[in-house]
């Protein structure tokens, strides 16, 4: 079967020209030379998504279908749309897509062989191609050869869906079958849906093999002590595994097997607002030709992006390939982890820096996945922070039920013997607006404390609402930083907006039932 052809058993009959699995540069001239985007002074090429900047968790559809229909946990995050109107739907994207011309990328979801999804995504726009073919696995020259696809991604973003007809919340719509093992994307230019929908696939047909997957980045020592950092987006999971210190392993999507931890991608998908080459200088010298960056301003003569500037979004980003890290690790394959970090950015002030959990709180938090949402990340955000509770630092990501996953977790620390540590990288004893962030190079030491043993060496003090342990001190650390407390200006203050805070979990907790009481009771104390 040509490949011309092969675009036939997806359903699209009549494309215009088809551009398979084009090099880099081909997809950078096509894209600059289509008008979808503008080469930089750095070489990078910046993309504008329009209206949608952030990913649309409101239009993410699965198909109701015998095959998967008992196993998806259906509600607010995983919902339904029959199989009539996905088949109208699908039926009138590809009415969309005949004669229009296509790009295609081959290539792979999953670092280890053992676990590894072909998949084939295609797309209108170049740039797209682009970002997917160094987001994800590549494929060898050989391998394209005899690829066959396993799940497909299908994005006709110039297609805006009548919301009535097929019973829609807005013309945008991510919809996965997995009957026919197929992604339709359709509304949206903002090209982190292609990447997610990718991990919400893998979210459910890899623990029906004993993979646990997870919302984390990932690396490793020169000793092979591996290290993975759970957090929402805007935690840090990028910014903190970029460590010129370790190799990468990869720095937001990862499977745990009976064999270590493995990259799902290829690639790194970073925030860039307010990127700098002193705080983050992996990350900006990334920033070249071969990487896209997304809804950046940028100065029209001198091509210099302005990454302070967020008159577009503050949800600027670049995607770039591993091998575009120094010490990115090529097989993106790691062992069993020493360490397992909770990523929160607390914009109200309450969180230690660095805290160690034991087994129940672990899970207790695990379950919780906290962090304060800022601006940008999705659409529809305000400016000020909001208090946001994402089971296993993930919920949108879950098809299957949430307490599945972090059964999961449990069953592989205690199997592995892998402490679990709280690290806040947001704000500390001052409110977001109050305050300063935290430093990175305040992370950075934690993170270095906690891998080689020096925070478990240290003397701990129990936080008397959150039950957690907090060190009195650590080398390189300011003791006032360590506790939140003491950095408070308002003593009073701090108290309210602990037990504030405290209440957010205790009333999210209660979403969990069937959960143990040692569990239960590893929550903060109000």
């Amino acid at each position: 079967m040509s490949q011309q052809n092969s675009l036939q058993q997806h359903g699209i009959i009549q494309p215009g020209t088809v551009h398979w699995n084009l090099s880099v540069a081909q997809l950078v001239e096509e894209s600059v030379r289509r008008g979808e985007g503008s080469l930089t002074a750095s070489g990078a090429l910046n993309a504008l998504t329009g209206s949608r900047t952030g990913r649309s968790p409101r239009d993410k559809w699965i198909v109701d279908e015998p095959g998967s229909r008992d196993k998806i946990a259906w509600g607010k995050v995983n919902q339904p749309i029959s199989g009539e109107n996905f088949r109208q739907l699908r039926q009138d994207v590809m009415q969309h897509l005949q004669k229009r011309d296509l790009f295609v990328m081959d290539g792979f979801a999953g670092a280890d062989p053992r676990y590894q999804t072909p998949i084939r995504i295609i797309t209108e726009f170049a740039w797209h191609s682009l970002f997917v073919k160094q987001l994800f696995r590549k494929a060898t020259p050989e391998q394209l050869k005899t690829h066959v696809p396993d799940w497909t991604v299908i994005n006709a973003c110039k297609f805006l869906a009548d919301p009535k007809k097929y019973k829609l919340n807005s013309e945008v719509f991510v919809v996965a079958d997995f009957a026919s093992k197929t992604v339709l994307i359709g509304g949206t230019q903002y090209a982190g849906e292609m990447k997610k929908s990718i991990f919400s696939v893998l979210n459910y047909i890899l623990p029906l093999k004993g993979v646990l997957p997870m919302h984390c980045s990932a690396n490793i020592g020169k000793a092979g002590d591996a290290a993975v950092f759970f957090g929402l987006s805007g935690t840090g999971k990028t910014t903190l595994s970029a460590d010129p210190n370790r190799g990468l392993i990869g720095d937001d999507e990862h499977g745990w097997s009976d064999q270590g931890v493995f990259n799902f991608e290829g690639g790194c998908y970073a925030k860039c607002i307010k990127l700098t080459k002193e705080r983050e200088p992996l990350i900006w010298d990334a920033v070249r030709f071969g990487s896209v960056i997304e809804n950046v301003a940028v100065d029209p003569v001198t091509r210099e992006p302005d990454f302070f500037n967020d008159s577009i979004t503050e949800n600027t980003r670049c995607a770039y390939p591993l091998e575009f890290i120094p010490n990115a690790v090529p097989s993106g394959m790691g062992g069993h982890p020493k360490a397992i970090v909770f990523l929160a950015c607390d914009a109200f002030g309450v969180l230690p820096p660095v805290s160690r959990l034991n087994p129940s709180q672990a899970m207790y938090h695990f379950m919780a996945g906290y962090t304060a949402a800022l601006a940008g990340t999705e659409a529809n955000m305000g400016k000020d922070p909001t208090p946001t509770f994402s089971t296993c630092f993930g919920a949108p990501f879950l098809p299957l039920p949430p307490q599945m996953y972090a059964e999961m977790l449990a069953d592989k620390m205690r199997k592995h013997s892998v402490p679990c540590y709280l690290l806040n990288t947001g704000w500390v004893g001052e409110a977001f607006g109050q305050g300063q962030r935290i430093p990175i190079w305040v992370n950075r030491h934690a993170i270095t404390h906690l891998l080689d043993g020096t925070l478990n060496r240290a003397k701990f003090r129990i936080d008397p609402i959150f039950g957690f342990e907090v060190p009195d001190a650590l080398p390189e650390l300011p003791t006032e930083i360590l506790d939140p407390r003491i950095a408070a200006k308002d003593k009073v203050d701090y108290e309210r907006r602990a037990k504030d805070l405290a209440g957010k979990f205790a009333k999210n907790f209660e979403q969990y039932t069937g959960v143990s009481a040692e569990i239960r009771a590893a929550g903060p104390r109000i």
